[in-house]
């Protein structure tokens, strides 16, 4: 079973769905998805926002953070992520962004990304975002990643590490409900 059906199963076991904010793997991550029969039960769909001015407009990342730092940067993941999750309606959200390369960006080496998740608790809304759009999870996650290998091999990994923090993400919650229901047993 792949990383994504798995994703897929524990989504569907809990009634719950997904939405993907999409730079540098540039919708390699809803193709990852969607190759998964029966996708559509739980994947609300995704957002390749590949343009710096994307990010701000189609997911509500603070404009200034992406002046001042720009768009590889572990906040603009986090916000990508809560704002997909937003915009689309979906229970979780992922995000990547980062440098696959030939050449260094924002002043990152090839091989700097982020991946981050956001999670059904909701977000934080921070005064300023168009339309109140929550822009920081207090339940998310953002992952640094440092990736070796040409171009291909850097979306390729993200794809892989972006869906395995979902899947952990997930697998902990279960957990925590678990427990939870048995009265901390």
């Amino acid at each position: 079973m792949t990383e994504a059906a798995r994703v897929l199963a524990l989504l569907a076991e809990r009634g719950q769905t997904l939405a993907v904010a999409e730079s540098l793997t540039g919708g390699l991550v809803a193709a990852e998805l969607t190759g998964v029969p029966g996708a559509s039960a739980s994947f609300r769909g995704s957002v390749t926002a590949y343009a710096t001015a994307l990010k701000h407009e189609l997911l509500g990342v603070d404009a200034a953070l992406l002046a001042e730092r720009g768009a590889v940067d572990p906040e603009v993941a986090s916000q990508m992520a809560a704002g997909v999750r937003a915009r689309l309606g979906a229970d979780w959200g992922l995000a990547t962004t980062g440098v696959a390369g030939p050449d260094p960006q924002d002043g990152q080496p090839v091989g700097t990304v982020y991946v981050a998740v956001a999670g059904p608790a909701g977000g934080v809304s921070r005064a300023g975002s168009p339309e109140g759009i929550p822009v920081g999870s207090p339940t998310g996650k953002v992952v640094p990643l440092r990736l070796n290998g040409d171009r291909g091999e850097i979306r390729r990994e993200s794809v892989r590490i972006v869906l395995e923090l979902l899947r952990e993400e997930l697998s902990g919650n279960v957990r925590a409900q678990d427990t939870e229901q048995n009265g901390g047993n």
